[in-house]
């Protein structure tokens, strides 16, 4: 079994695991708010900032100076104090960097390109710096790549981490992702036609599209038992369609049996779903099904994405991250906010909470879907009884 030594994150929600802990129980999120500035022609929409002062990359290492790896430097400092210990005990070579990313620093080549940007490095935009960077910056010499997947690229990141702690090929492996907020992707998924102009509403009636949030989450992986698990793991690409999920959520079911299976768990033995529920009117209508196949309405589910915006290739972690939260701090789970816009009646009814509720079973299965049928699904738990 695969344990989680430490994480930490930032998002909309907070800049700390006291500050997320706390927004989460109320259902708001400091951070979600509507800006004029990211879509062309100065259209409004609403997106998921992380606000307040991030930290400075090192002169040393100006080349990768972009406000993704100023993220995931915050999210770092959560849990330096485990990762300095892990390498104390392990050595720079047996300590893995995988991170998930879509944007990188695009934003700073989107400046540079329409204003030009000081020092700006053409390192910043490549998908492979965050993790380049992150190795780099804690000077280390194991393993060290970036996945780019879309939206399930830092759950792919915690995946590749457990196989190379499984593989032996490392000790402990410190893995996530992070996506900042970039006129390409909030402009892109207006092209497409899935960008709400409202605060997203996943599964509503009068749902319209997603909402953009930025973000930043790392979990650390170790051998060693900790209370918190990486229980099982399940992915697949059912490679349907570019941006559309299949009708009939073939790769979705595939992801969520797969990790049950690894888990060795029944449906029944989970406790709490954070759905992908991204409020695209396919999405939901498509994982309320699947879930309900799969689960009926007995398992408590909901999701988070109208608390951070859908954080893009961060989703994974930072859903991730928000699970292991909920069950080390015994969180009530979050409901799925209709005061908004009412309920979609039509969907399968999957277990969606409407109301704060206790945890039964400390264990907590994670879905993220991504363009391409690219899908995966994490089950997290507390052991320590």
């Amino acid at each position: 079994m695969i344990y989680i030594s430490a994480y930490g994150m930032v998002n909309a929600l907070g800049n700390s695991l006291e500050q997320i802990a706390a927004q989460l129980q109320q259902g708001e999120a400091p951070g979600m708010q509507p800006r004029e500035s990211w879509l062309l022609a100065g259209k409004r929409c609403w997106v998921g900032e992380v606000l307040g002062e991030l930290p400075t990359i090192p002169t040393e290492l100006a080349a990768h100076n972009t406000r993704n790896n100023q993220l995931l430097l915050a999210a770092l400092a959560q849990i330096r104090p485990a990762v300095e210990a892990a390498v104390a005990q392990y050595g720079r070579d047996r300590v893995a960097v995988i991170l998930g990313t879509s944007t990188s620093g695009v934003d700073e080549g989107d400046r540079q390109v329409s204003a030009g940007l000081s020092g700006y490095d053409y390192r910043m935009q490549e998908l492979g710096d965050p993790s380049r960077f992150l190795a780099h910056y804690l000077q280390l010499d194991g393993p060290a790549y970036t996945l780019s997947t879309a939206c399930s690229s830092s759950a792919r990141a915690i995946i590749s981490g457990e196989r190379l702690i499984a593989a032996g090929l490392a000790d402990v492996a410190l893995v996530g992702g992070a996506d900042s907020l970039s006129r390409m992707p909030i402009n892109g998924f207006a092209s497409l036609e899935s960008l709400s102009e409202h605060h997203c509403a996943p599964f509503s009636r009068d749902r319209d599209g997603i909402s953009i949030g930025e973000a930043s989450a790392l979990l650390l992986l170790t051998r060693e038992p900790q209370p918190l698990a990486l229980l099982g793991v399940g992915e697949s690409s059912d490679a349907w369609h570019m941006s559309a999920p299949h009708p009939e959520g073939v790769g979705a079911e595939r992801a969520m049996t797969m990790a049950l299976q690894q888990a060795g768990l029944a449906p029944e033995q989970v406790g709490y779903i954070n759905l992908h529920g991204t409020a695209t009117p396919l999405n939901d209508q498509v994982e309320a099904a699947v879930v309900q196949r799969l689960f009926g309405d007995r398992v408590p589910c909901s999701s988070t994405k109208h608390l951070t915006g859908h954080t893009l290739g961060a989703a994974g972690a930072t859903e991730a991250a928000l699970s292991l939260l909920l069950l080390e701090q015994h969180l009530p789970l979050p409901p799925q906010d209709f005061s908004r816009a009412e309920r979609d009646t039509t969907l399968a009814d999957c277990g969606l909470i409407t109301a704060p509720v206790s945890l039964g079973r400390p264990v907590i299965a994670s879905n993220s879907f991504a363009f391409g049928g690219n899908n995966t699904c994490l089950i997290t738990g507390r052991v320590d009884g």
